[in-house]
């Protein structure tokens, strides 16, 4: 019967059933029509990704309808607000380069979704789309049309997406118990023994080890095949062609010893090696389980935030101590952490975390917000409605909304060096075994297959990106949490450091503060309330300066960054900041750290703050001044130049009166000079600042108002610890170096023992997994001996 093959999905078509459309054989009217979607939406470049990578689209007539239910759909929807709804949804057919490609295109498919982001390990597509302009039913069945069907299950919608693959553990076993019982059957030859009845049923125990390598080979081994039958297709050399060679030529020619009569084959060491691989193959599977990016959110988001208790009392608790029912309080530019239902009045929330967009969304009590939010305005009240998502805040902070495109140079490194390495080992492979073939072919054949195996680069990959994540991990025991391992090599390429002034190189937590003018105990209450939302460094201090007062209506709360805040509490109006922002007040010729307070437009007083520098503040700056170029810039006057002068090196620049603008302006110029520039700030006033820098790191008692910008927080009580952070970064990549030049020496010692006929495959199967081993526990030995330096 003559067959041919379908353009878009690759099962074989029947010449009666065959569809011809546009010079290309279909097996369905389904696969047809999905050509000619992709055809009219310019996305026929799909199929340049892979050959056949499509499924055939399912009839769904009707299944999902039930996502006309909005009750059902807001199960589903992990946001949902106005003009922005976003939904993840499993698709199981995700599969390779196309997939990923076609689902990160879905707004060219259908209108109304703005963008798609794939999860490949996860198989999920997380969907942001206007519900004005398109449905969730409507994507769904979109999404089914063209071969990717999702996976929606109400009852058990996240249990039913985690279903544990369990395959490579079944290859394993099968490969274990045919190499065990092939080991055993394989003894008297071993050792020659010469007796009736072994010599007499020899060719029977033979075919015997033949039908048990059966399994071995055809289903152990058959990840293999798969994966380099793909790599030919696409035209790329990938590591899994040597190796599914040298199992295929080890099964050819052990037949061939069997069919003649030559011997026993190699059926034993085949086995072995199978064995051997797929069990280095868990040890890196599990390696890169332990790696995960996607850590729980407790490192990442140690937050202090503001719980209410039932007597009115405020007490600071961390994150996932939050449980269902609790009432928050959320200051100006605070985080919300949890879902929940507004208490107050109303709100205006920054939902750029989750949607990227700026434009605050106004809420009204008794409204539903999401976590994720940055409360802009007045201190507001909240129930909890669920406790923290265990990755949503991880996954936030990762949008790639707010990721610098920085170069992976460890990651060409690799690429570079699998990319040459594959072609060059099979002709290295072919060479041996040409040269060997006229001197013994046995010998041929093992030095052909113990190349193959013994030169896998699988250490080489694995170095780098164990280095950086066991890093990441110690960095974070250190309280430096970093959003991901790239920034551990910026880290290391930094030559200039420029810290913030106030609520970074001072702290609010010991200050002695001054207070000038009259106030009376009305007056404090109103200046109590004002503080109450703000999170800049001298509100904070200033309000727990402040004695305790009943808490009072704050009708209009407004904080200009860099300048100070104007708020309505108890109908009077009342501006606390900088003496050109509250008005009449005289600018201090002392050139102080002042908070000027005005009431109704009149001049009340002001507050002094003798500000206190963070322990280790001398030592940590003679340190960095040592190695790099240091800077300190400030939004305050020149009042404390100079103390500090007194108190930091030399060479230190420090620069005053800066505006937020004028901060990035200044990291701009830096990097025109060439400068590699680290910004440590407050994570408010420096988010500017942060973004601009190669490397951005907040310092926080309170770390729940970082901006999404930066690329680190750092605990404060770790201020003093910034020299070691940085010299560990550099020791880092120093490891990953090292352990390059460690993998490559393995494979040339392997190479030259394979090459020379010294190497058996069973031997080199047993070794590739320990050279990842070796390359694991070195890269951890090294990364933990340098913690400790």
């Amino acid at each position: 019967m003559n067959t041919s093959q379908c353009f878009h999905c690759g099962n074989e078509v029947v010449k009666k059933e065959e569809i011809l459309f546009d010079d290309r054989s279909f097996c369905c009217n389904g696969c047809k029509t999905v050509y000619e979607i992709f055809s009219q939406n310019d996305l026929s470049c799909y199929y340049d990704f892979q050959a056949n990578p499509g499924a055939t689209p399912q009839d769904i007539k009707g299944k999902y309808d039930f996502l006309a239910n909005e009750n059902i759909v807001d199960k589903l929807l992990e946001f949902k607000e106005n003009s922005t709804h976003i939904v993840s949804l499993y698709i199981p057919h995700i599969h390779c380069s196309s997939c990923i490609w076609i689902l990160e295109n879905l707004q060219k498919l259908q209108a109304g979704i703005s963008t798609s982001q794939v999860n490949f390990p996860e198989k999920k597509v997380r969907i942001t789309y206007n519900p004005e302009k398109t449905s969730l039913q409507e994507i769904v069945e979109m999404l089914c049309s063209i071969g990717y069907e999702p996976y929606i299950s109400l009852e058990n919608y996240d249990e039913g997406k985690k279903k544990v693959d369990r395959s490579l553990i079944y290859k394993i076993g099968v490969a274990f118990f045919c190499f065990g019982n092939i080991m055993l059957l394989s003894f008297p030859e071993y050792f020659e023994v010469n007796e009736f009845w072994i010599d007499q049923y020899k060719d029977f125990f033979r075919w015997l080890i033949f039908l048990l390598s059966l399994p071995a080979f055809i289903y152990s081994a058959s990840g293999y095949y798969v994966a380099a039958w793909k790599s030919i297709k696409q035209g790329m050399l990938n590591i899994e062609i040597p190796i599914a060679l040298g199992i295929v030529v080890m099964f050819v020619r052990s037949t061939v010893d069997i069919v003649f009569n030559y011997g026993q084959g190699f059926f034993d060491s085949m086995c072995g090696l199978i064995f051997f691989m797929l069990l280095g193959k868990l040890f890196q599977q599990k390696t890169y389980d332990f790696l995960s990016f996607e850590r729980d959110y407790k490192s990442y988001f140690p937050i202090a935030i503001t719980k209410i208790l039932p007597g009115g009392k405020e007490v600071a608790v961390q994150v996932y101590d939050i449980e269902k029912g609790d009432r928050l309080l959320i200051r100006n530019q605070e985080l919300i952490p949890v879902d929940g239902i507004l208490i107050s009045d109303s709100a205006s929330i920054d939902y750029s975390f989750v949607t990227g967009e700026a434009v605050p969304i106004e809420k009204k009590s008794g409204d539903k917000i999401f976590a994720g939010g940055k409360q802009l305005g007045k201190v507001i009240e909240m129930e909890v409605m669920f406790s923290v998502s265990q990755s949503y805040l991880t996954q936030l902070w990762s949008n790639d909304v707010f990721q610098k495109k920085v170069e992976q140079k460890h990651k060409s490194i690799t690429d570079q060096i699998s990319h040459y390495f594959t072609p060059a080992l099979l002709l290295l492979a072919i060479i041996s075994f040409t040269y060997w073939v006229f001197i013994d072919v046995t010998t041929a054949f093992n030095v052909f297959t113990a190349i193959l195996i013994v030169a896998c680069p699988c250490a080489l990959a694995l170095t780098a990106p164990f280095t950086l994540g066991n890093v990441l991990r110690i960095m974070g025991n250190r309280k430096l949490y970093l959003k991901n391992a790239i920034v551990v090599e910026q880290l290391a390429k930094v030559d200039t450091i420029v810290f913030d002034k106030t609520g970074t190189i001072t702290t609010h937590k010991k200050s002695a503060i001054v207070q000038e003018g009259i106030f009376e105990e009305s007056d404090l209450v109103l200046l109590k309330n004002a503080l109450r939302g703000s999170n800049h460094p001298l509100s904070r201090r200033l309000y727990d300066y402040l004695p305790e007062f009943p808490v009072a209506a704050v009708t209009h709360f407004e904080e200009t960054t860099g300048k100070g805040i104007q708020a309505i509490v108890n109908g009077k109006t009342i501006k606390v900041g900088s003496a050109s922002f509250v008005g009449d007040a005289e600018e201090n010729q002392l050139k102080q750290t002042n908070v000027y307070v005005s009431i109704d437009g009149i001049y009340t007083g002001k507050f002094i703050f003798d500000n206190q520098y963070r322990d280790g503040l001398e030592e940590l700056f003679s340190q960095l001044s040592k190695k790099y170029e240091v800077k300190v810039l400030s939004g305050d006057n020149e009042g404390e130049k100079e103390v500090l002068e007194q108190l930091l090196p030399k060479n230190t620049e420090l620069v005053f009166n800066q505006k937020p603008e004028q901060k990035l302006a200044f990291i701009e110029n830096l990097q025109k000079q060439g400068k590699n520039v680290l910004m440590i700030g407050d994570g408010l006033n420096d988010a500017g600042a942060l973004a601009q820098s190669n490397v951005g790191i907040s310092i926080s008692e309170n770390v729940n108002v970082f901006s999404p910008a930066c690329d680190g927080i750092l605990d404060a009580s770790q201020f003093k610890r910034i020299d070691f952070f940085l010299r560990y970064s550099k020791n880092a990549m120093i490891t990953i170096y090292m352990s390059f030049c460690l993998s490559l020496l393995y494979n040339i010692v392997g190479l030259s023992f394979a090459v020379s006929g010294n190497l058996l495959p069973i031997v080199a199967a047993i070794i590739m997994p320990l050279s990842t081993i070796t390359i694991v526990s070195f890269v951890t030995i090294m990364s933990n001996y340098f913690a400790r330096k």
